[in-house]
């Protein structure tokens, strides 16, 4: 099936589940739901951007505790954001069966297109995992990482969504890591442009996450629709083997204050919280500043990590930091 009939397809799905009904929440979920209050924020207190919530903080709860991704909007909504900012793999177990089939591609777009006009929650963006590596040595490898990522880009563009986050994982020569990671963005970037869809790069790990390096990439890219999406706390250059453990980390204000020029997506990592409600970490006045005087006003998406509270309670802990914060510097 040709890729034009993407859209074309996943109008006619939406249609389809809409008149039978298959895709709705469950409703008894819904109303026993006892922490689903909606919040309602204080116009005159609104902050200099927008609250989206990266859908990783749910990610517990959609694999362990076998919430329905697709009440990803609902939730959002209940919880006071405006944005949401999807997650591919937390949709892998269907996507994967089918072998990300343009039917398959097609039933998750129109899902969640009815979820999100259903409770009035904007598509953000998608951040793309587990399609392969777009800075390997390898050019076959790296054409072949671009064309995994088409599939995604033509979601975004069918979900109204700005962008799609992917990762420059691959060579940790750094010369070498800069020419890959070019070649690979200006190839998904160009074809990104004729959906009128950004690629966004996160520092997640490896060189990705050293913020000078990251940023000579964009500046090298320099095209319009690619672009950077700062994480306050993904800034682990190298690991323990075997282990999570960070053996090397760049500076993460210095780091996140040389992507900012180059940020149509910002992300608030957050883990755990102090008795002020702090995030133990990091200084989220010290990084909203640095945002804010970048002249960002677009979404910053919540992405909560912690373990020390349930992943609801670090979701409205992060989001209410934010707001302390912005008010703060304001």
């Amino acid at each position: 099936m040709k890729r034009k009939n993407f859209i074309r397809i996943a109008s006619a799905v939406g249609i389809g589940i809409s008149l039978l009904g298959t895709y709705a929440c469950k409703e008894t979920k819904k109303e026993n739901d006892e922490n689903s209050e909606i919040v309602k924020m204080d116009s005159n207190s609104e902050p200099f951007f927008e609250l989206s919530l990266a859908q990783w903080s749910m990610h517990k709860m959609i694999r362990e505790d076998g919430v329905d991704p697709y009440s990803f909007a609902e939730k959002a909504k209940n919880w006071g954001f405006t944005g949401l900012e999807y997650v591919s793999q937390l949709y892998n177990p269907e996507l994967e069966k089918a072998n990300y089939s343009e039917e398959a591609m097609a039933n998750f777009v129109a899902k969640s297109n009815a979820e999100a006009k259903k409770y009035g929650m904007k598509n953000v963006l998608i951040m793309i995992d587990g399609q392969g590596n777009l800075a390997v040595n390898d050019e076959a490898e790296r054409n072949e990482t671009v064309e995994k990522h088409k599939k995604w880009v033509d979601a975004a563009a069918a979900m109204g969504c700005h962008a799609i986050r992917v990762n420059l994982s691959g060579s940790n020569v750094p010369e070498e890591w800069i020419k890959n990671s070019v070649d690979g963005l200006t190839k998904l970037a160009t074809y990104a442009k004729t959906k009128n869809i950004n690629i966004l790069v996160e520092n997640h790990g490896g060189l990705s996450s050293n913020g000078e390096l990251h940023a000579e990439v964009m500046k090298i890219v320099n095209m319009d629709n690619c672009g950077s999406l700062p994480d306050f706390g993904n800034f682990c250059i190298e690991r323990k083997p075997d282990s999570w453990d960070c053996l090397k980390e760049y500076d993460k204000y210095k780091g996140v204050k040389e992507l900012m020029p180059y940020a149509k997506a910002v992300s608030a990592k957050s883990n755990n919280f102090d008795e002020n409600g702090n995030d133990t970490g990091i200084d989220y006045v010290k990084m909203l500043k640095i945002v804010k005087e970048a002249g960002y006003t677009g979404f910053i998406g919540v992405e909560y990590e912690g373990t020390e509270i349930s992943e609801e309670a670090g979701i409205i802990a992060t989001r209410d930091l934010l707001l302390k914060a912005a008010k703060e510097i304001e």
